[in-house]
């Protein structure tokens, strides 16, 4: 059995103390943490596995993501500037339309080497239409912890094309999910995943809702009141908002999630709420598609649960959690004040309160005994970073001044995945190569 012990500077365990320790070494076998001591010279000197001695660094939960597009990793910067409906239908649904296995082979490893060079451990992931078996066999190769499923499109007055019929979207995605439901030891699990209202059929919404009964642990993943053009063609297709719709046809659960949710009135906020539906906040892209800003601190008030996601890079243009968290405090601060969404808080949206939105809140999510080794050293002694960092301002400067080339080591299931920053199973030269190949001839299709 393989055993290790890290021992760094400081130790941010985001617990329910959210205690943080300095001299203690985390004691990993096999995948889990099995202890966190104080370190001395006995620990030191009688220690018979692999000690990597990180005082220099400060170590964290690796951080959750509950909404990624990995499908649209390779159409970075070709869709900027643009509002949701015309991003969808004029380069996202044709780009998405185009992919063949290899385009989406390395659309997820472009994204799955931007995510955990980035420090993110565990995804909640919404593929395209077709293909899907690709996604998961680069989740698995990678050892990323992933929640993921087929984006599911049954119409489409977008985009035509692309799109199937709900008979052969419930049968592929229950072939799927038959498939590769718990797979790699459980690391794997599926995330039913409807688009949005737009292009699914009440039938789809609900038989995928009834499908999950066969798959326990499995998740509801769609978007939900992201755009006000979108949330005004929901009102005239079915005469309710998007949120009161959803629980009309009895969707809305505590396995449901939600991305986005900007434009609610009271009536769906107490919805959520009643239904324990979790929101998958996603403040890059809903500055740069102007979609809005979601009023987070009111749900968190309310007691919703809200964890953060980068979307799809072609609305963002990148996949670091860093970046979600620090627009995640400022944005809220010129309408709810300088103290509202404090970095702690943020934090801990980008870590336990993800685990918890995926119900993983006992596996990982935080620094404690019996949780999977889940970890991300970093490196915040640097000339660009807070100079004197004590305990009340280390979460300030994760948030606020840290970023992806903070990262040193990343360890899935205490397996180093990341070293120095780089990523131990990518050649990121032959990433941008095969990318670029497979660009050019979508962008050519199209």
């Amino acid at each position: 059995m393989k055993k290790t012990l890290i021992i760094p500077k400081l130790i941010v365990t985001v617990d329910s103390n959210n205690r943080l320790l300095r001299n203690h070494a985390v004691h990993i076998e096999a995948c889990i943490i099995v202890n966190i001591t104080p370190v001395d010279d006995k620990l030191l000197s009688e220690y018979d596995g692999e000690i990597i001695n990180a005082t220099n660094l400060t170590l964290i939960p690796g951080f959750v993501q509950t909404h990624i597009h990995l499908c649209q990793t390779l159409f970075r910067g070709l869709a900027d500037d643009l509002e949701l409906l015309d991003w969808l239908q004029k380069k996202i649904f044709p780009f998405e339309n185009s992919h063949t296995k290899d385009s989406l082979r390395i659309s997820a490893q472009l994204g799955i080497n931007d995510l955990l060079t980035g420090g993110t451990t565990t995804i909640l992931d919404m593929g395209t239409l077709r293909h899907q078996e690709i996604i998961f066999e680069e989740l698995i190769r990678s050892g990323l912890r992933a929640f993921a499923g087929n984006c599911m499109i049954d119409q489409n007055e977008l985009y035509p094309e692309f799109c199937s019929s709900t008979n052969e979207n419930i049968l592929k995605t229950k072939e799927w999910a038959e498939t590769f439901h718990n797979a790699n030891n459980g690391k794997i699990k599926f995330g039913f995943a409807p688009r949005f209202v737009l292009s699914c059929s009440e039938n789809l919404l609900i038989e995928t809702k009834a499908m999950m009964k066969d798959f326990p642990g499995s998740l509801f993943h769609t978007h939900s009141s992201e755009n006000k053009s979108e949330v005004e063609t929901v009102r005239k297709l079915t005469g309710k908002e998007n949120v009161e719709y959803f629980e009309s046809i009895g969707i809305l659960d505590d396995k449901t999630i939600l991305a986005h949710c900007i434009h609610l009135n009271n009536s769906e906020i107490k919805s959520l709420k009643k239904n324990e539906v979790r929101i998958a906040h996603c403040p890059s892209s809903n500055l740069k598609l102007g979609s809005g800003i979601a009023n987070i601190p009111r749900y968190l008030k309310e007691g919703i649960s809200v964890s953060l996601g980068a979307d799809g890079a072609p609305c963002n243009n990148n996949l670091s959690i860093f970046n979600e968290m620090r627009l995640a405090a400022l944005i809220q601060k010129p309408a709810h004040g300088p103290t509202s969404m404090d970095a702690k808080t943020v934090f801990r949206l980008a870590t336990i309160e993800g685990a918890k939105a995926l119900h993983l809140e006992n596996e990982i999510g935080s620094i404690e005994i019996g949780k999977k080794a889940d970890l991300v050293l970093l490196n915040i002694e640097k000339a660009d970073q807070p100079l004197l960092v004590d305990d009340e301002l280390i979460y300030s400067s994760i948030v606020y001044s840290a970023s992806k080339q903070n990262i040193e080591k990343v360890f899935i299931d205490g397996e180093l995945l990341v070293e120095n920053g780089k990523s131990k199973l990518y050649d990121e030269d032959k990433l941008i190569a095969d990318g670029k190949g497979q660009l050019l001839r979508i962008i050519n299709q199209n």
